[in-house]
């Protein structure tokens, strides 16, 4: 039995050593990794586009020179070990989507990663740094951006109103055109008709008029 049990606890353990270096050696597509540093810098990344997850023991996770114009919630709260991010050359955009990072920021004591995050819309707030901003600018900025999208899907909602008015129109007078051209067809045909009978009585009534004479 004792046999028995030191090879199932060996099996146990060389499969707990496998998913550590399978862990160890995965690495997010369109970034590098080296040791503890997963390098995703310059490679055109766009909020949509960017990794939903790193490998568990990143230490240093560099992001800058991207599009990134904010981070999709709790994305950095699932490594522990993270030491340092790079996240400077990004279109941040700062509204409420941006809330998230703020208060990641605002946990950090690395100097470095807070003053290069600022902000590149709206125009109000070009250039300031996404720490020094307060929660009530952000939300501004994102009721700002909620009109806009309210005014489009209104203004969206008036012109499918108005294609549908003139495909409407346009059937309306198609059907009249129709019944029109429909009236005039029964009306020429009637009055072939007509002119036929009479002909056809014409002739019948010549003849019989020659016979009694």
């Amino acid at each position: 039995m004792r046999w028995c049990a030191a090879l199932v606890l060996k099996v146990l353990l060389w499969v707990l050593v496998s998913e550590m270096a399978a862990a160890q050696v995965w690495c997010p597509e369109m970034c590098s990794c080296s040791d503890a540093v997963v390098d995703c810098s310059k490679r055109g990344l766009t909020t949509a586009s960017l990794p939903s997850s790193f490998p568990p023991h990143t230490i240093a996770l560099q992001l800058n020179d991207n599009h990134l114009t904010a981070l999709p919630p709790g994305l950095l709260d699932s490594l522990p070990s993270l030491r340092r991010v790079a996240l400077h050359g990004n279109p941040w955009s700062c509204d409420c989507g941006v809330l998230y990072l703020r208060g990641w920021l605002l946990k950090q004591s690395n100097p470095a990663s807070i003053q290069n995050v600022s902000c590149s819309s709206p125009a109000r707030l070009r250039g300031r740094l996404l720490v020094f901003l307060s929660e009530r600018e952000l939300l501004e900025s994102c009721r700002y951006w909620l009109c806009n999208l309210a005014l489009a899907s209104q203004v969206s909602l008036f012109v499918f109103v108005a294609v549908q008015v003139v495909l409407l129109a346009s059937v309306v007078l198609f059907l009249r055109r129709f019944e029109l051209l429909s009236r005039e067809a029964r009306r020429t045909a009637a009055e072939s008709f007509t002119a036929e009978d009479d002909a056809t009585q014409s002739d019948e009534y010549v003849p019989l008029k020659d016979r009694s004479l």
